[in-house]
């Protein structure tokens, strides 16, 4: 299965998790022009090789223009903020924001390990995106993508990201996520790390996301919220709302921005040590700043996941998927096949009951939802608001599948496509796509079992 390894040993953030896409091969011009999707004038992006520590990488940046020059010229001089410099850990950040009554991420992005851009977020000295671009709020900002012509599946993660910050901001300021004011997440930068970061693991086809355990360094931040200790205050709220473990070292600095944090709780289905991952590419993504105990960078590793070394010599794929289970004997037949009908449309890999005998001699049904693991929160939540459920079983399990292969065989109806499953390179199994089948038999108006009949005999000449 494709997998996507994240080996944050020294944090992440927006901007170095772009830089490892891109160095997995993730095109910065398609990214470029996805983004424009979003109607965003006032930046560009650009993308540069080069070392941290000796580790070759991307850097990723987002330049800012002049306010009220450029917009929308992608050769435009950005603005780097260099004055507006910040530091973590020992020295402090030497921004502050007088908006305390409201939400703010001034140590968002400006934590974002030095690119050019985090300067501008900390300092607040230069307007741009119309002068509100500090100011957006989670409502705003998801009528910006959801109006945006990004696939659903862009759309939908990224409001998802910035949904998670907006919740854990407001844990901290007692408010409801859609009252949330952004200033640094609600800036163009922000928003392109976030869309731009959904954008990437499309490009890369969507992979299975694990990552190693979140380390964050120590020390201090100055903020509108106080001075506080690291994690920031939004960083540990969004990882406590997943339940993410967290563990400190000895780097006297913030690892791990809201983005990252965001972006972690959002996409990764599992934290622990690289287990049976064949990598395939390896990208590196740079941040800016030195660090005292570790280079500044983030390895990202695209590989598979193969079957373990006793099934070597077979050449199945395997994968993990959730399998979600509840009991329930007081639940009516329409509502049952309502919630199996709503699951299916959500994306379940498959949804069925099976009739059980419960406490107290009850008849009932046992549901049953299998589903990719990353997917599992979402069906267990549709589980528990859709049905009678007071709680769902959770496990996770191995699955071996054949290798698939879709063929388009002639019949005397027409053409049909089969499905071939081949182990070691034979085919094993042939089963024709019902969907092709009852669209031939309805164009030749005769039964859908005449048309499973004529591609059985088609696939017979074939092997």
């Amino acid at each position: 299965m494709k997998t996507l390894y994240l080996d944050i040993f020294s944090g992440i953030s927006g901007d170095m998790f772009l830089g490892a896409m891109i160095d997995l091969g993730v095109d910065p011009a398609a990214l470029e022009h996805e983004l424009r999707k979003l109607s965003l004038d006032g930046y560009h992006l650009h993308t540069t090789r080069g070392q941290k520590a000796l580790i070759s990488g991307i850097k990723f940046d987002v330049h800012l223009h002049e306010h009220g020059h450029d917009h929308g010229h992608t050769h435009a001089e950005p603005h780097h903020h260099h004055s507006h410099e910040h530091h973590h850990g020992a020295e402090t950040h030497t921004h502050e924001h007088s908006h305390s009554a409201e939400p703010s991420h001034e140590h968002e992005h400006g934590h974002e390990h030095g690119h050019s851009h985090e300067d501008h977020h900390h300092g607040h000295a230069h307007e741009h995106d119309e002068g509100h671009a500090h100011n957006r709020g989670f409502a705003e900002i998801k009528e910006l993508i959801s109006r945006a012509g990004l696939s659903d599946w862009v759309r939908e993660k990224s409001i998802k990201v910035f949904e998670r910050i907006a919740v854990a901001e407001g844990r901290i300021h007692g408010l409801p996520p859609d009252e949330v004011h952004f200033h640094e997440v609600g800036a163009v930068d922000s928003i392109v790390d976030i869309v731009g970061a959904c954008l990437a693991l499309e490009m890369l086809g969507k992979p299975r996301v694990l990552s190693a355990p979140v380390v964050e360094g120590t020390g201090w931040i100055n903020c509108a919220h106080g001075r506080f200790p690291i994690p920031a205050p939004a960083t540990l709220q969004i990882l406590a709302e997943r339940g993410i473990a967290v563990t400190q070292c000895d780097e006297p600095r913030e690892l791990v921005t809201p983005t990252g944090a965001a972006l972690l709780a959002e996409f990764v289905v599992e934290f622990g040590p690289m287990r049976g991952l064949a990598a395939e590419k390896i990208g590196i993504g740079l941040g800016t700043r030195d660090n005292q105990t570790r280079p500044n960078v983030l390895r990202a590793i695209l590989g598979r996941t193969g079957a373990p070394a006793h099934d070597s010599g077979r050449d199945w794929e395997t994968d993990t998927i959730a399998v979600l289970e509840t009991n329930l004997d007081d639940i009516s037949a329409e509502i049952l096949g309502h919630f199996v009908e709503k699951a299916l449309a959500a994306g379940a890999l498959d949804v069925f009951h099976t009739p059980v005998q419960m406490k107290k001699n009850r008849p009932g049904v046992l549901l049953t939802i299998l589903c990719v693991e990353g997917d599992a929160d979402k069906f267990s939540e549709l589980v528990l608001r859709e049905t009678t459920a007071f709680g769902v079983r959770r496990t996770l399990a191995e699955r071996r599948k054949l290798r698939r292969e879709l063929v388009t065989v002639e019949t005397p109806y027409g053409n049909v496509i089969i499905k071939f499953g081949r182990l070691n390179g034979a085919i094993v199994q042939a089963a024709p796509e019902y969907e092709s089948c009852k669209k031939l038999a309805e164009a030749a108006n005769v039964p859908v079992k005449a048309i499973f009949e004529a591609a059985r005999q088609s696939v017979a000449t074939l092997r």
